[in-house]
């Protein structure tokens, strides 16, 4: 709650609606309660079935998302979450802390990911930092929006759609959000980390090559020729550089 300027008066500001997909009873109840006392309106699904049919129900401001379900497992509720028009920030906690489901979890557009046991705490202060994030983001597209056209691409920041030479491309939330950050910065050289923090919007170290399969995937959609790229280059040694004219000779 914030204070109106003008008269001294708390002014309500709208609720945060969180929902929770989670088996465990009591790791569900603990969530529930903290997340209220931070003031959130909290749902709660106890399997993959009512999970997905709350997600798709409701505009959520972020998704706690356990990846052991009856039903539908964690990873399904994932990918149709990414389906989905409405961009929801998921947060994956899950027993299992292999790289690989680590790694599987954040390329199917998981924003970040907690191994159980984990603090609550910390949960929250990730939650948080998620919503705020991803307002953010919402807010600078509404400030500059408008067209962004650019070596051939069209970008809509507010409809979240590209066209490259006037033809729609077919993006998940985490291409757009890759090549919308290019475009919008090109000629910046840009490392795998640096990208992680910025689009995925935290340092997630030891999962770079999540982002060389986002960038192979990007390419196949925005290059002639992906084998040899004209607008997203390999720096070698250093990352990757948008290019908002015709690639120089011998950039790759």
């Amino acid at each position: 709650m914030r204070v109106c300027p003008c008269f001294g008066k708390p002014v309500s500001e709208p609720l945060k609606h969180i929902l929770i997909v989670e088996d465990d009873a009591h790791i569900a109840d603990l969530l529930r309660l903290h997340l209220r006392d931070e003031g959130y309106e909290v749902e709660h699904a106890a399997d993959g079935h009512e999970g997905i049919r709350l997600l798709e129900q409701g505009h959520w401001h972020a998704l706690v998302l356990d990846l052991m379900l009856p039903g539908v497992d964690g990873l399904e509720i994932c990918k149709r979450a990414r389906a989905m028009v409405h961009y929801t920030p998921i947060i994956i906690t899950s027993a299992r802390s292999s790289e690989v489901h680590r790694i599987l979890g954040l390329e199917l557009g998981a924003d970040d990911y907690l191994t159980k046991p984990f603090s609550m705490l910390e949960l929250v202060a990730r939650v948080r930092a998620l919503v705020r994030r991803t307002e953010a983001m919402a807010l600078s597209a509404r400030v500059g929006a408008g067209f962004l056209r650019i070596n051939g691409l069209t970008i809509d920041p507010l409809a979240r759609e590209a066209q490259l030479e006037g033809q729609a491309l077919t993006l998940t939330p985490r291409e757009f959000d890759l090549l919308y950050f290019f475009a919008r910065n090109p000629g910046y050289v840009y490392s795998r980390i640096d990208l992680l923090n910025e689009v995925w919007g935290y340092r997630h170290d030891g999962y770079e090559h999540t982002v060389n399969t986002h960038i192979n995937r990007l390419r196949a959609k925005v290059e002639l020729d992906p084998t040899n790229p004209q607008r997203i280059l390999t720096v070698w040694g250093r990352g990757y550089r948008f290019e908002g004219v015709a690639a120089p000779s011998g950039a790759r």
